[in-house]
């Protein structure tokens, strides 16, 4: 018996199982489910060609007292046997024409002395070659390969044999790269990927652009949100050799390592001088506990916590403005590009880096912003840096966004360009149901039809931006509670609650604590640690934390809205995503 291998290149036996039933698979007419175009069971001087395959409730029943990728089974029927003592079946495989051809060595000797198989000593005059067809059922048609246009040779990869698709792709290997590329996304179309049949195609799409050297990332993306398992596992596979696993990849549940800086392309519109500028700009925006710890790298932001600094009116428009919130820092009710960002629905203020930055520094890192991710306006001096940190030298609060844009308001021409550009999305009818469903129900189903590693590549990576808070990059700052380091037991309903009712069981380490000094000051955190003599506040808008004593406080109001957003389940697409977010938060919770 052996290990078997079916067309979407996925290990049909991943643990030892007990064996009742194989066929030899590689023509029309048969089943496919063992597609693999190769048979090795060979039992001494005898060709098996069916043997027994239990597989209780389509698991496996696994003896672990038999060592790991042993396979065994019972002998059922004999295919090819002889009663000549030379008869040594070495190899069979199914032809092009469905029929199977079995070598057979037909040597006396076996054991002594094994030349090289080219040494003009080794036996090339023995050996015979068996030819085995099914009676009564005709031959399977050849298909034309070799030399055939390649728009003909991806409809071969339609073929229900492997055989003919093997053959076909070792063709493709051979041609044009461009070619075949063009061709292949010409051919794969108008293929529906939650298709059981056009999804395989799918698959050989992809396959063909990792044959060729080309990642498809669009294309793997769409195989790995099938509905179609087998095309999902097989783009996983893809997705290991498309990956850099030291970089990109975690271990287990953990978060994806961090990357190196980004070395941005420097827009061809800006001068020397602007050019070095810009440079030192993108160096600041990737340091640790700056700009891209919130806003990343591609400048999208993160959901509805962090705004997208790409073609704003905020960012492209009024200097001055700009200037003043990074100088100073902001916070309140906003819109950019149509998504709110209100505070009293967890969005952190924007960072103050008048400490943080010189005049220079800040004027390059704005520069960069303004003049990246397609966005294209004037360069920032540090001299206007200078001047505006001089004239507001008072501000010691943040700025509000009203105050901001009562004094700048923003460019209509620039708020239009980014409303034609930009398309909120805004899952509510998703939002509607899931309200409607008992917690119960939601988690039971999660467990039964969510995905992990769908899950986690949610958790880290979509627009719901889990894991910004709950497990921020190396420098940000955790607005939520580690879902593997719990403190307080939840249960699988109170984990789904969390999500829909954010406010209704906040985590007392991550309540928003407001303190108002003697002197009327005011200061906003969440607690770090507290005594009889001070209380530490996690100001989420600087680095390190606040220490303040007890003796000048005036009073401490506790805020009863959890600073996790409401309504971050319209930011998945439908409700797998949502059993795939919540499989993995259940699963990440009991470890």
């Amino acid at each position: 018996t052996s290990i078997q291998m079916n067309p979407w290149m996925k290990g049909d036996f991943t643990e030892p199982v007990e064996i009742s039933e194989l066929r030899i698979w590689n023509r029309e007419g048969f089943e496919d489910r063992f597609d693999n175009g190769k048979v090795d069971f060979f039992d001494n001087d005898t060709l098996i060609a069916t043997v027994n395959v239990e597989i209780p409730n389509g698991n496996g029943t696994a003896n672990h007292e038999r060592r790991f990728g042993e396979v065994w089974g019972t002998p059922v029927q004999d295919v090819l046997n002889s009663n000549d003592r030379n008869f040594r079946p070495t190899d069979a495989i199914v032809g092009e024409d469905g029929a199977l051809y079995v070598a057979d060595w037909q040597n006396v000797i076996i054991g002594h002395m094994q030349h090289n198989i080219r040494d003009p000593n080794r036996d090339h005059t023995h050996g015979r070659i068996f030819r085995l067809t099914v009676k009564n059922r005709p031959l399977q048609k050849p298909v034309a390969i070799s030399g055939q246009p390649i728009e003909n040779l991806l409809e071969n990869l339609k073929h229900p044999v492997n055989g003919v698709r093997h053959r076909t792709r070792i063709e493709l290997s051979g041609r044009d790269s461009d070619a075949v590329i063009e061709a292949t996304q010409k051919w794969m179309g108008s293929f529906d990927p939650n298709n059981q049949t056009e999804a395989h195609h799918l698959v050989e799409a992809l396959w063909l652009h990792q044959q060729h050297n080309v990642k498809n990332r669009p294309l793997l993306d769409i195989l790995l949100n099938s509905t179609v398992q087998h095309a999902v596992e097989a783009a996983k596979t893809v997705e290991h050799f498309w990956t850099k696993v030291d970089v990109e990849i975690g271990s287990g549940f953990a978060a994806p390592a961090e990357s190196d800086f980004v070395k941005f392309e420097i827009p061809k519109h800006l001068n020397r001088k602007d050019r070095k500028t810009y440079k030192i700009g993108a160096e600041i925006y990737q340091r640790e506990a700056h700009c891209s710890t919130c806003h990343l790298t591609h400048g999208k932001g993160n959901g509805i916590i962090y705004p997208s600094l790409v073609n704003s009116p905020w960012v492209n428009g009024s200097e001055e403005r700009l200037i003043k919130a990074t100088l100073h820092g902001m916070w309140g009710p906003m819109e950019v590009h149509g998504k709110k960002y209100d505070p009293a629905r967890g969005v952190p203020p924007m960072t103050a880096f008048r400490n943080l930055l010189n005049d220079e520094e800040l004027a390059a890192v704005l520069t960069f912003v303004r003049n990246t991710w397609g966005n294209e306006a004037t360069t920032v001096s540090p001299e206007t840096v200078k001047q505006i940190r001089s004239a507001t030298s008072d501000q010691t609060t943040f700025w509000k966004p009203a105050e901001l844009l009562a004094d700048h308001p923003l460019e209509p021409e620039l708020v239009a360009a980014a409303q034609s550009e930009q398309q909120v999305f805004s899952n509510i009818a998703l939002e509607k149901t899931l309200l409607a469903t008992p917690a119960d129900e939601l988690a039971r189903t999660a467990m039964k039809q969510g995905n992990t590693k769908r899950g986690k590549n949610i958790f880290y990576k979509s627009a719901a931006a889990c894991a910004t808070c709950h497990h921020p990059p190396k420098g940000g700052i955790r607005l939520g509670p580690d879902l593997q380091e719990l403190k307080t037991k939840r249960t699988p309903e109170q984990l789904v609650e969390s999500l829909l009712y954010p406010s209704k069981l906040i985590d007392k380490d991550y309540v928003q604590v407001t303190v108002i000094t003697n002197d009327g000051k005011q200061q906003t955190g969440i607690r770090e640690s507290e005594n009889d003599k001070e209380i530490l506040l996690r100001n989420l808008a600087q680095p390190k934390p606040v220490s303040i004593q007890k003796d000048d406080i005036d009073e401490i109001f506790e805020s009863p809205i959890s600073l996790m957003p409401e309504n971050l389940v319209r930011q998945l697409k439908n409700r797998q995503e949502f059993n795939d977010l919540m499989r993995y938060v259940l699963e990440v919770r009991k470890r």
